[in-house]
This record gives structure tokens, sequence and C-alpha cells, in this order.
């Protein structure tokens, strides 16, 4: 329905602002504008703040919890996986 607009459409929608609004039609498009700009400001910051929340805050070296001698000797906790016997029927 709304594709898009061609030129008499907006002569038309231009003709009956301006018999609304005459002479305050200056006024109103500043104000217009100044509220677009605050309205996308704020959805900008918006946007910025929610991508740096996911971010990691950078970290200064971590010391690992273990040596690589130490990582060698650790064995494995979970026990190790058996297959069930076949059934040969």
């Amino acid at each position: 329905m709304f594709s898009s607009l061609g030129y008499t459409e907006m002569l038309l929608i231009g003709i009956i602002a301006l018999m609304l609004f005459g002479s305050k039609l200056p006024d109103v498009a500043r104000n217009f504008g100044g509220t677009y700009r605050d309205l996308r400001r704020k959805v900008d910051d918006f946007q910025r703040e929610f991508r740096d929340w996911d971010r990691p805050e950078p970290t200064s070296q971590v010391k690992p919890k273990f040596t690589p001698d130490e990582v060698e000797r650790i064995e494995p906790t979970a026990p190790k996986f058996t297959p069930p016997p076949a059934d040969d029927e």
C-alpha cells in the first residue's frame, strides 16, 4: 500500500501541511527535526550500550590453574564409557 510516494503524493502532502500549519510550518519542521535527531541519538546510544554489554572486559594476565607438568599427571574424573553388550538373537 505504501510502497513508494510519487511526486503527486508528496505535493498533495505538502499542500495539506501548508493549509494546516501555514506560517508556522518552518517552526513545526524545525521541532520535528530536533525531535527526530534526539530520538536517533538515543537509539544509537542504546545500540552502542547493548553491543558493549556483550563484550568481555579486557583482563590482565591470568595465572594458569596448573603448570604443564601438573596437567599431564591429572587423570580424568569421569568414568570410562563401556558400550552395552550386543544382542545376537
